[in-house]
């Protein structure tokens, strides 16, 4: 299964299927699915980087990571599935869908790459830099 994440205000091909993880879509959006159990808690906007990624991560640990792909592609109906949020994907913040991109990789081997940018997994570009893995590099010896 095709899994990437994204923002709302993307342009996607047509051939995804638009999910939500967050508490509401745009007004264009309203009828789109949303994941709830992606969807960060009502902390998000009151907690530093470092909190948001402790509460968040513990929230994911709670899911079952099998059970949560196997929602999102009976969302998707067999398509590629699209994660999507508010943040923009070159806005230099940080934002819940790179840990999704990263707990699928960790839990089941998922690569959810952000839509038109390179790196999934503890290299997906929506991770805070700090925690982002840079990817290795060929030794020149």
């Amino acid at each position: 299964m095709k899994i990437a994440t994204s923002s709302f205000f993307t342009k996607l091909p047509p051939e995804f299927a638009l999910i939500s993880i967050t508490r509401w879509a745009p007004h264009r959006l309203r009828e789109i699915p949303t994941l709830r159990e992606l969807t960060p808690g009502d902390w998000f906007k009151s907690v530093d980087v470092d909190e948001y990624r402790q509460r968040y991560l513990e929230q994911l640990a709670k899911l079952d990571p099998p059970e949560t792909v196997r929602r999102i592609q009976d969302l998707a109906g067999g398509r590629p599935a699209a994660l999507l949020c508010w943040e923009r994907p070159r806005d230099g913040v940080f934002c819940h869908r790179g840990y999704v991109s990263a707990w699928l990789f960790d839990q089941v081997g998922l690569q959810v790459p952000e839509y038109g940018l390179h790196g999934c997994g503890h290299q997906h570009p929506k991770l805070p830099g700090a925690e982002r893995q840079l990817p290795e590099q060929p030794s020149l010896l």
